[in-house]
């Protein structure tokens, strides 16, 4: 905490808040109508959904430090980053809804978000954020300008073409490029360890020749020191960074996912390990009122709620 601001802790927790917040609700409307023959089609939300709940410190930590002109590229399980880049929360929700006025028209669901004007983007299909991360990289330095681009992947795709080719190019045009690695421990239901040879994804990066770091615990203040020094590098046009930071999966790969792959006990840790309880102590001990927790942690819900009602009464698209 020596290194952080007071406000900016708030601000982390604020944001985790709302993505948690955010993603319980996202469960229960989803679950609506679909109970007790689950059918993907019913309900307000329809499609698939990947939740990202006890995921948040990997995204705060990082975007605290971005800006709108910073580029970032997430995952099938978006929302916590969407949320810590400053998307619009009503567009966003409207869009996971199927509502005209969502980000894509209703057409494109909730793991093809796009806001331009923050710069975000994100796909379904498994490191494919990668490529444009580094076009993006690259249109910065030949722009000579000093803004970022960060690629969110999970660990299951550190194997991927995409993301090797990826950490390729930026290494060899020294591109502002910062890869992050979220680690819930599976790859929808495999085990990092039944497919590929290093338990620390960062250590990918060595390949290449440049900096890997992992954060072995979902701690937003430790995301945020680590992030800060890669993004401060990539600014300065000293190169790439690859983070990856541990996380913890409190929910399944997707809404009606019976996870009978995953042992009781990996589901209990998760629940105990829940970094927003972690942030909150911080506040606590740098002197932030229990009254100003509450009230910020009031501020997050009724966002969150706000903008749920805001979609429910949004039109459908037209045919």
């Amino acid at each position: 905490m020596a290194t952080v601001s007071k406000r900016t802790v708030s601000e982390m927790y604020e944001d985790m808040v709302t993505a948690r917040h955010y993603e319980e609700r996202l469960q229960e409307e989803y679950l609506e109508g679909k109970q007790p023959a689950f059918d993907i089609s019913a309900g307000p939300i329809p499609g698939e959904l990947h939740l990202a709940a006890g995921h948040e410190a990997a995204a705060v930590g990082v975007c605290q430090h971005l800006r709108d002109d910073d580029v970032v590229t997430a995952t099938h399980r978006p929302h916590h980053i969407a949320i810590a880049k400053g998307v619009d929360l009503n567009r966003m929700t409207a869009e996971i809804f199927g509502r005209a006025t969502g980000l894509g028209s209703g057409k494109g669901g909730h793991m093809h978000l796009f806001d331009p004007d923050v710069n975000f983007a994100c796909s379904g299909i498994i490191a494919e954020g990668c490529p444009p991360a580094v076009g993006a990289g690259l249109a910065a330095k030949k722009r000579n300008t000093d803004s970022v681009a960060v690629s969110y992947i999970g660990e299951g795709a550190i194997d991927q073409g995409a993301f090797l080719e990826s950490l390729n190019f930026a290494a060899v045009f020294d591109l502002p490029v910062v890869f992050v690695i979220e680690d819930n421990d599976w790859a929808i239901s495999m085990p990092k360890d039944r497919v590929t040879d290093v338990e620390n994804g960062s250590k990918r990066a060595a390949g290449f020749e440049m900096p890997g770091v992992r954060v072995d615990s979902d701690d937003a203040v430790a995301v945020y020191e680590v992030a800060g020094e890669a993004i401060g590098r990539a600014r300065d046009r000293n190169g790439p960074t690859v983070i990856e930071v541990q996380v913890h999966r409190r929910m399944g790969h997707f809404m009606g996912d019976p996870e009978t792959y995953r042992p009781e006990s990996d589901q209990t840790a998760a629940a105990e390990r829940d970094s927003i309880v972690r942030l909150e102590s911080d506040l606590r001990d740098a002197g932030v009122a229990n009254d100003d927790i509450d009230s910020i942690r009031e501020r997050a819900h009724d966002r969150v709620e706000e903008a749920i009602e805001w979609a429910k009464e949004q039109p459908h698209p037209a045919p």
